[in-house]
């Protein structure tokens, strides 16, 4: 951009940032530390001269707006805190299956495609045994109510327009079937349920809803979610780190497509293997 042009822009953005906070010419040099008559110059002149940096940042910290905006290198009014509470928040995350952020968030995305990468197996697809099994111990009487909500969110699923991906690391399944790690203990009647259940859920909803699995020696994925084009969440444990800025939100699409396309066994290998882990462990 021109000297000029640029001069002329800020004179506008200027009094444009004045206007929005209804600040006065004294007002705002009382705040910049200048006299009025500085001010009247910045807003009248027709020069190609700019303030000096210290004037432009000040000027920017007391109408809250951001100096790169002030000077038409950004065409976002918000100043840096702004924008970074903006793009991204924190939001609780309960250990229960009622998660009302998180029904909302898949609502907001309704027609979008949901990439997923769980934390364990996918609490919608899990069977009430299950569930019981796993999170009773948290909830205690409230655990008929959180089960629903995952009985609610597939429902969800199956009706709403959107096609859902989930990746999964291998071990993750095979830790399940063979009841170790995070698994142990798990009966193997409630095992074999659980496969069953997970694989007529897959063919069932074929191909909205396609489960890749991919080697975790070679790839890694914290748990999340990418609703869309909108939104990324990332589960941390106690809270969820969600980016609503379009570039951090295509940076986290890439690598969820990234594991997507190394995955060693795509959605159309799933049921097989499904059979497979159940013949290996019904013996």
């Amino acid at each position: 951009m021109d000297k000029r042009d640029r001069a002329a822009q800020f004179r506008i953005r200027l009094g444009r940032a004045m206007d929005q906070r209804q600040t006065s010419q004294s007002a705002l040099a009382r705040q910049v530390g200048v006299d009025r008559s500085t001010i009247s110059q910045l807003l009248t002149g027709d020069g190609a001269r700019l303030p000096n940096a210290h004037v432009v940042g000040a000027c920017a910290s007391a109408l809250g707006v951001s100096a790169d905006w002030l000077l038409s290198l950004s065409d976002r009014p918000e100043s840096a805190a702004e924008l970074l509470a903006s793009s991204l928040t924190m939001a609780e995350a309960p250990r229960a299956l009622v998660d009302e952020r998180i029904y909302e968030w898949h609502r907001e995305a309704a027609g979008y495609k949901i990439r997923y990468v769980p934390a364990a197996l996918p609490d919608m697809m899990k069977t009430r045994a299950f569930l019981e099994w796993e999170y009773a111990p948290h909830l205690g009487r409230t655990a008929d109510q959180a089960i629903g909500a995952s009985e609610d969110r597939l429902a969800w699923m199956r009706s709403a327009q959107s096609d859902y991906e989930i990746a999964m690391p291998l071990f993750e399944l095979h830790s399940f079937a063979h009841a170790t790690g995070y698994y142990h203990g798990l009966p193997l009647d409630l095992r074999l349920e659980q496969i069953d259940r997970f694989l007529a859920l897959s063919e069932q909803l074929y191909p909205r809803l396609r489960i890749y699995l991919y080697d975790a020696k070679r790839l890694y994925s914290a748990p999340m979610t990418i609703f869309g084009p909108l939104l990324c969440a990332f589960y941390a444990g106690s809270h969820y780190m969600a980016f609503r800025d379009k570039d951090r939100i295509e940076v986290f699409t890439r690598h969820f497509d990234t594991l997507v396309r190394e995955a060693d066994l795509t959605a159309r290998d799933l049921p097989e293997h499904l059979r497979q882990l159940r013949a290996a462990i019904a013996r």
